[in-house]
């Protein structure tokens, strides 16, 4: 029997000629990624198991990125220890406030990751670089701590679902209703430690901030991993950016899979995820209407800059409702940069948004747009579970930068279609 692309990254990383679903492997690691809430807790673990050593400081990435800038006393103190580690073991790939961007947007920016790397970090959106052809899961903190020191994790080779896309989308669908209508279809377990392999016509079409988008959530279907094949827009996205060796890998034809599914992307709708699940998808049409308190543009899913053109394109020339608010997050400096460059800056303030520095913020309910009790946000982030971005009386409504700009001008939960419509 042959091997998914996953499978043949990780029997390469683990030195074995194959492997199969189920087997435990020790692989070796090309990146291991923490952040400020999740490395201090590697480094208590590293430090008390007596570690002396990295296994090599330009492998090892920390980004304080969640509740930076530092919010309040205790979040300055978790920085701290990251700060204090960075500096004592030499980590080339530090990223602190200036330099800071959301971790999974800033990774692939940077050049960091790339096609057949087995990645790990602290953080369960990791599964983000798997757009790039490259094996990344999230890990806990404890085994970021062995990570870190010894360069090598343990895996179970997960089984696999191939994911079949046809088709191409149409105007103001992206990644985001790719990944929820997905995530609706099988349901948040439906991946529970699969790997999600992306294939088929349609991928082509697809550009490479929508496969960030879609691999980024494949841990909300429950999935160890989301991954795409490397074809010539990832070749062309890593030139100039990884300089490491790239390694491509392929699926066999006769790779086993548990299920497959198949996706029409020419047939997907402006897709939103009600409270409070990412599997409890709608399309825009049956909820249009519902009284909306705060929009959030931006995460580590859907705040690069061709989500921000998106959301800016609709937002040129008209105002945020009266009672709404909305804050735009650029995900790393780089994207912040492009937005002034482009005027994206100046259509957002004078719409009536806040723009911020990038920063996880309230996407874990941090800082820079938390709720209260009642208020209800649509929002570009991952998950809305209860209490995601404040009170547990709170809601949160998950969608795409097109539907979240729209919503923003309407006062309430909007299709992009309609607003286009209306302005007509």
């Amino acid at each position: 029997m042959g091997m998914t692309m996953t499978q043949k990254i990780l029997a390469a990383h683990a030195g074995l000629p194959s492997v199969k679903a189920g087997d435990l492997i020790e692989a070796k690691l090309d990146i291991v990624l923490g952040n400020d809430v999740t490395t201090p807790v590697a480094i208590n673990v590293f430090d008390e198991a007596g570690f002396d050593k990295v296994f090599d400081r330009d492998k090892i990435v920390i980004v304080l990125d969640h509740y930076t800038p530092c919010k309040d006393i205790k979040s300055a103190e978790l920085c701290a220890t990251a700060r204090e580690f960075a500096h004592r073991f030499g980590i080339t790939h530090f990223y602190d406030v200036g330099t800071v961007g959301i971790e999974h947007a800033l990774l692939p920016e940077q050049g960091l990751v790339g096609p057949g790397d087995c990645v790990v970090g602290a953080d369960s959106h990791t599964c983000t670089y798997g757009a790039l052809g490259a094996f990344s899961t999230g890990i806990g903190s404890t085994d970021m701590a062995a990570g870190m020191a010894s360069g090598e994790n343990w895996f179970k080779v997960p089984s696999a679902i191939k994911v079949n896309l046809v088709g191409t989308l149409p105007k103001y669908v992206g990644g985001k209703d790719v990944i929820l209508h997905l995530i609706g279809l099988i349901g948040v377990d439906g991946a529970l430690y699969k790997s999600i392999e992306f294939t088929g016509p349609g991928v082509a079409s697809l550009s490479m901030d929508d496969r960030f988008t879609i691999s980024n959530m494949a841990i909300e279907a429950g999935g160890k991993n989301g991954i795409f094949p490397v074809d010539e827009k990832t070749l062309e996205y890593v030139k100039g950016r990884f300089d490491r060796p790239i390694k491509v890998y392929e699926a066999d034809e006769d790779a086993e899979y548990e299920r497959e599914v198949t996706i029409d992307l020419s047939t997907l709708k402006p897709t939103v995820s009600m409270p409070h699940l990412p599997s409890n998808t709608k399309t825009v049409d049956e909820v249009k209407g519902l009284h909306i308190d705060q929009v959030v543009i931006g995460s580590c899913t859907n705040g690069r800059i061709s989500d921000l053109r998106m959301a800016a394109g609709i937002l040129k020339g008209r105002k945020v409702a009266p009672g709404v608010r909305c804050i735009v997050i650029p995900a790393t400096q780089e994207v912040y940069l492009q937005c002034l460059t482009e005027g994206l800056a100046e259509i957002f303030i004078k719409s009536g948004c806040a723009l911020s520095t990038p920063t996880c913020g309230p996407c874990l309910g941090g800082h820079m747009g938390v709720m209260s009790a009642g208020e209800r946000a649509v929002t570009t982030t991952n998950r809305n579970f209860v209490g995601r971005m404040g009170h547990t009386k709170s809601e949160v409504i998950l969608a795409s930068p097109a539907v979240a700009a729209a919503s923003a001008v309407a006062g309430c939960v909007a299709s992009p279609y309609e607003l286009e419509e209306a302005s007509k």
